[in-house]
């Protein structure tokens, strides 16, 4: 910058990049104080602490840490949702598709985290639209995932793909539920229960080149 030349200001492009990233970065450090402590064990001054940023940030970018815990958990079972799908995608038969789906989804603290955002909108219900907008993607996308591969290998399902999707999510935040009511990281006996829920809803002919699907 040469001497008497004014300085130059950010451009509104370059402050709007900036502010996602910052609100990104608070976002991750709350996702996982929050996972590993719990709302109740977590202050807005540590969260600020460990995102590098002033507490005052934290209440321009999301208001309340109410607000803040229900934000991070939507984000991240939104970003398990890409998880499950990918694993599922590596899979074979309708078999190991569904139980790729479960596995995944139950093996994440993701799940947890979203069931109990589910169950803080119970009394703060001014959060409650977040949950519901994670909720509609979720299942959006669960739809558009089981009509692509089921088309795809040529399998069909019972009950219509959109069926599928919110069976599926409600059944593992169930099964995440029912490990946190009784201490436990993983029961295989409940996890392959739910396996063989969702798989009730296909009708298991692989490969089947005049296989439908009903959406």
């Amino acid at each position: 910058m040469f001497a008497g030349q004014p300085e130059e200001q950010p451009t509104k492009r370059g402050r709007y990049s900036a502010g996602k990233e910052t609100r990104r970065t608070i976002l991750e450090v709350a996702s996982r104080l929050f996972r590993e402590r719990g709302i109740a064990g977590v202050s807005k001054p540590e969260i600020a602490g460990e995102a590098g940023v002033f507490p005052s940030q934290l209440g321009y970018y999301f208001g309340t840490k109410e607000a803040l815990f229900v934000e991070a958990a939507c984000r991240d079972v939104l970003h398990l949702a890409s998880e499950v799908e990918r694993a599922a995608a590596r899979t074979r038969t309708p078999t190991s598709y569904v139980r790729a789906l479960v596995r995944t989804a139950l093996d994440s603290p993701a799940l947890l985290f979203f069931a109990e955002a589910v169950l803080l909108v119970r009394t703060r219900p001014e959060l409650a639209g977040r949950v519901t907008d994670a909720f509609d993607r979720l299942h959006r996308e669960g739809e558009r995932a089981v009509v692509e591969n089921l088309v795809k290998r040529g399998w069909r399902i019972r009950a219509s793909a959109e069926a599928e999707a919110r069976g599926f999510w409600a059944a593992v935040l169930g099964v995440a539920l029912e490990q946190s009511a009784f201490g436990v990281a993983f029961r295989p006996a409940t996890a392959e229960a739910t396996v063989q829920l969702v798989l009730n809803l296909y009708d298991v002919q692989a490969n089947n080149p005049r296989a439908e699907i009903k959406t």
